[in-house]
């Protein structure tokens, strides 16, 4: 009898401890939960091949600049200027002492190069050049290219990176290149759309961001770097905790190689890359607040459309076109076109992480291609790959080469009615 009360006993506590865990947390590496900051996953050109019946005819190719120092001195100057603080009131611990000397490191491997390309994005760049012009080498024989980027200097050498390693691999092609405020309405719109500048001067989505970042960002982080007797004040804690965790996942993108093991468990940075994966989704993705992000991306996916029709009409004199630009600009693109990973609509936020993630998403240097090929009978197909891998358009079909004219009707039907054509 007591052995069955006893595993009774047992059963119960099993089942009320599964039923205590969150059903929305994630589980995703300490790799992955550096979010949008991850370096561009590995690829080769064998991801890119394509059966023997199809020719490529024409590409076109939206990309995120590559891998860079962090964007500005605004988390290492706040941070260490916490830490300094612990040490001088003689709370900080053996962890804030070695995150005093990750961000010095940082500091000084930066240079004052704040958000510029570092030498990883630029091999990033080339590397992915190079994929191309192996995988679709008759595009880049004796043919034009036009390469256009954002104003923002590590845009700019992103597609200056680019491009001189295709001239590297065949000094025949031509290259036209224009970086300048004159791309924005394609590479960097946010600025002037006044629809976008309402939501985001909004309490809608601010209200969702707040509730979800005071539930989820683990105090705990703060507490092991400044100490048990530190005095925090306020939300302190909570802002130093993501402070850690923004600039320690920044690290790999600058080639300033970290354990992130040493400073977070797998629950902590699983919680602090939900708030940031979070805040991209409301910001720069569609959702159930607003369709202002994706909208954005309108002049864009028109333009790919346009510039596929008048390829196959023979009245596009470039073979390949290039467009360099940000994470702000790949969201929005992504979500108009509903591509799979990159689209999804709830109301119940918290279950964001769980379906988009911004690893996945926008990694640096992440690209979409939409590659034409033409087959041996004279029809055209196209082809969307999502960081160099396949994916499919058509949301409930599995179909990866289709046909122009219906992959066309689909992407017009993304578009607002306005743009539709």
């Amino acid at each position: 009898m007591k052995k069955l009360h006893f595993l009774f006993s047992l059963l119960l506590g099993v089942t009320f401890n599964a039923l205590a865990v969150d059903p929305t947390a994630t589980d995703y590496s300490f790799i992955e939960c550096q979010g949008s900051a991850n370096p561009y996953p590995d690829r080769t050109v064998r991801d890119l091949a394509y059966p023997d019946s199809l020719k490529p005819v024409y590409l076109n190719h939206v990309g995120r600049h590559g891998a860079r120092f962090l964007s500005s001195s605004k988390y290492t100057t706040s941070l260490l200027r916490t830490l300094h603080k612990a040490d001088s009131l003689k709370t900080i611990t053996p962890m804030g002492r070695e995150l005093i000397r990750i961000c010095d490191l940082v500091v000084t491997r930066t240079a004052g190069r704040w958000g510029a390309l570092d030498s990883l994005g630029m091999a990033e760049q080339r590397a992915i050049a190079s994929r191309a012009f192996m995988a679709y080498r008759p595009l880049f024989d004796n043919t034009k290219i036009n390469a256009i980027s954002s104003y923002v200097p590590r845009c700019v050498m992103s597609m200056d990176e680019f491009t001189h390693q295709l001239t590297r691999l065949n000094n025949k092609v031509e290259i036209y290149m224009s970086s300048g405020r004159q791309n924005s309405p394609l590479v960097r719109p946010w600025h002037d759309d006044e629809a976008y500048k309402e939501f985001m001067a909004g309490e809608e989505w601010h209200k969702v961001y707040e509730d979800f970042l005071n539930k989820q960002v683990p105090v705990t982080v703060a507490e092991r770097a400044l100490g048990k007797n530190y005095p925090f004040f306020g939300d302190e804690a909570r802002d130093v905790s993501l402070a850690i965790y923004k600039v320690l996942a920044g690290c790999a993108a600058m080639s300033v190689q970290i354990d992130l093991q040493k400073y977070f468990t797998q629950a902590e940075i699983n919680a602090l890359w939900s708030v940031e994966n979070l805040h991209h989704y409301l910001t720069h993705s569609a959702s159930t607040l607003s369709s202002a992000a994706p909208d954005l991306a309108s002049k864009l996916l028109s333009e790919l459309i346009s510039t596929i029709d008048t390829a196959i009409a023979g009245s596009n004199p470039y073979s390949v076109m290039l467009r360099f630009g940000h994470a702000e600009t790949m969201m929005p693109l992504l979500a108009l076109m509903h591509i799979p990973g990159c689209y999804y609509m709830t109301n119940y936020f918290d279950t964001v992480g769980l379906h988009w993630r911004d690893f996945y998403v926008v990694p640096m240097a992440s690209n979409l291609q939409m590659i034409l090929f033409q087959s041996e009978s004279g029809k055209y197909y196209v082809r969307v790959d999502l960081n160099e891998t396949p994916v499919p358009l058509i949301p409930g079909q599995n179909t990866i080469y289709i046909p122009w004219q219906q992959a066309r009707d689909y992407l017009n039907r993304c578009l607002p009615l306005h743009y539709q054509v």
